[in-house]
């Protein structure tokens, strides 16, 4: 039983603040008005008898109880998020067949998880799971081959085909750990380092390329890298650096400690992953593991992302429907 007068809002205000350090921006994020993300704080201080924020500092910043009651905070909303993902699952048990795409960004921490709760539903259905990248899933999709797919877009709408946007996913810059001096100007850090680059062929890399193109920025053409892994370890050994997202980064956690990650130097873009269905589905199958998929990207990707890198709270977020 929680103790009076800590509430599951005054635990997801103050995670929104340890984010942000903003009243304006925890606002933002919770849909709470600002006089009531303030209410929530005073709330949870007064039940737990600590401040859990420098009131005197903006941006705000935790105090010591503040930081050591942060990672409990987050195990305790992180496990409902996904409790609730996998109460509100689909019922698809009507369904005879499904073949499913998905983007492999997914495969470390989404994909298994959503496997297990399709196979529960599917009782009767003839099941089929892909993963493999976007323009492979795209091109899949397009040919008839799945019929439901989650992959990055880019904006092109497709005959008979429905999208269903789920997440943002904004480009970072990734670079070996300390080559960057804290405050230092990133771009002119790197320029004796080579760009590593995604494969050509990927929509990933078509889409930096146009944004580095845009902004005249020209970098000797040395590496081309099929895999998110294989890049960042890259990064780690000092190799080069990079420009990816935030879901290509966290897939690979066991390189983080010797990586740098920065907000990018310039003007930001980000990627969209939607769900794409054909037309020809009932609307309520698509949506409703569109939803699903939501949760389960906001629980597994997203949450574990904001807490260790801040500066990503409200760039990297769910689209909601």
């Amino acid at each position: 039983m929680l103790m009076k007068g800590v509430t599951l809002r005054g635990l997801e205000v103050f995670e929104a603040l340890a984010r942000s350090g903003s009243v304006a921006q925890a606002s933002e994020l919770t849909g709470l008005s600002q006089p009531a993300v303030s209410q929530q704080l005073k709330n949870l201080e007064q039940a737990l008898g600590s401040d859990l924020v420098d009131h005197g500092r903006r941006p705000m910043v935790l105090t010591p109880a503040g930081r050591a009651f942060l990672p409990r905070a987050e195990t305790v909303l992180s496990e409902l998020r996904l409790a609730q993902s996998e109460l509100t699952v689909m019922d698809l048990t009507h369904l005879s067949t499904l073949s499913m795409g998905l983007i492999d960004d997914f495969d470390n921490d989404l994909t298994p998880r959503l496997a297990v709760l399709l196979a529960d539903s599917l009782t009767k259905c003839r099941f089929k799971l892909i993963t493999a990248p976007s323009h492979e899933i795209t091109e899949a999709m397009k040919a008839r081959r799945l019929h439901i797919a989650v992959a990055a877009t880019a904006g092109e709408m497709h005959e008979g085909v429905v999208e269903y946007p789920l997440v943002r996913d904004p480009f970072m810059i990734v670079a070996p750990r300390g080559v960057v001096p804290e405050g230092g100007d990133v771009m002119a850090a790197l320029r004796t380092m080579p760009l590593l680059r995604y494969a050509r062929e990927q929509l990933i890399s078509r889409q930096i390329e146009t944004q580095l193109a845009r902004h005249k920025l020209e970098f000797e053409e040395r590496f081309e890298i099929g895999s998110h892994l294989a890049l960042i370890a890259m990064v780690a050994r000092r190799v080069g650096w990079a420009v990816t997202t935030p879901l290509g980064y966290m897939r690979a956690a066991r390189f983080h400690e010797e990586i740098d990650a920065f907000p990018l130097p310039f003007a930001a873009f980000a990627r969209t992953i939607s769900l794409f269905a054909g037309s020809d589905w009932a609307d309520r199958v698509p949506r409703d593991v569109a939803q699903t998929m939501r949760r389960l990207v906001q629980s597994q990707m997203i949450d574990p992302a904001v807490a260790r890198l801040p500066w990503l709270g409200g760039q990297l977020r769910v689209i909601e429907d």
